[in-house]
């Protein structure tokens, strides 16, 4: 396929997990790319085994204003327009309330809620112009809640309801907003989650389609919903979890 031929993509969040298999997947059907992650490291190595002809790396934190700005007019610059935000950086912090310190509440929100209003904020004119579309990484965790990940399931459910409230008023201008929300997904976040078997076990006993997902996956369903097959949807956060919803959490009889 090649849904996104001649058209830019921006993602954030690229340098590993589902932002980089997001890129994988634009790439794999035409688009140009702009990889955006805080690490430069790990960006640089995942940069340099694709096509460097249509790869902008940019390097930056997206909790401040000028990354978002930087990358935009990079984005720009280099390939002519933007079509696509893949608003996806994200971090976690573990604990309930009473474990959660006020740096840690404020570094999750700043990433994963701020961090997204400067990028969209940011690519807004430009999706104007090429009436473009959003597509952000929420989680299931943003639909309901999970034990001892206050400030993620916080954060998250803000993002769901800015996609939501994004599309309305988006709408005027031709820029759909959508959102995926995965659930237990192999990436670097879930590394020691992944290693745990008995943790593993429990996760399949609630999702049909097995866990842990893959990115790729993930990055499927956001390819759909960035490309004209998705063309009447918007203001969606669809659950992208192995049926883990479908089952009501509920282990098989």
């Amino acid at each position: 396929m090649s849904r996104f031929k001649e058209k830019t993509v921006l993602v954030t969040g690229a340098a590993s997990g589902i932002g980089l298999a997001a890129a994988r997947r634009f790439l794999d059907e035409g688009a140009s790319v702009v990889m955006l992650d805080i690490d430069e490291a790990g960006l640089e190595k995942a940069a340099g085994a694709l096509p460097q002809e249509r790869v902008l790396v940019q390097v930056g934190d997206t909790a401040d204003k000028q990354t978002a700005t930087a990358a935009v007019k990079a984005a720009v610059e280099r390939f002519g327009g933007l079509h696509i935000l893949v608003n996806n950086a994200g971090i976690a912090s573990e604990g309930d309330i009473t474990q959660t310190s006020e740096e840690d509440f404020e570094r999750v929100m700043a990433v994963n809620v701020t961090g997204y209003f400067h990028m969209a904020k940011a690519a807004m004119p430009e999706l104007v112009k090429t009436r473009g579309s959003i597509v952000m990484t929420s989680s299931v965790s943003g639909l309901g809640g999970d034990w001892e990940l206050f400030a993620y399931n916080t954060s998250k459910g803000a993002v769901s309801n800015m996609v939501r409230a994004m599309a309305m008023d988006a709408a005027k201008d031709g820029v759909r907003v959508n959102a995926v929300n995965p659930s237990f997904t192999r990436t670097g976040m879930t590394e020691d989650m992944v290693d745990d078997a008995e943790l593993v076990a429990k996760f399949k006993e609630r999702m049909p389609l097995g866990a842990p997902e893959d990115p790729e996956g993930i990055a499927a369903a956001m390819a759909f919903l960035a490309s004209d097959d998705a063309r009447l949807i918007t203001g969606v956060n669809l659950p992208v979890d192995a049926g883990l919803r479908a089952s009501n959490g509920q282990p098989p009889q």
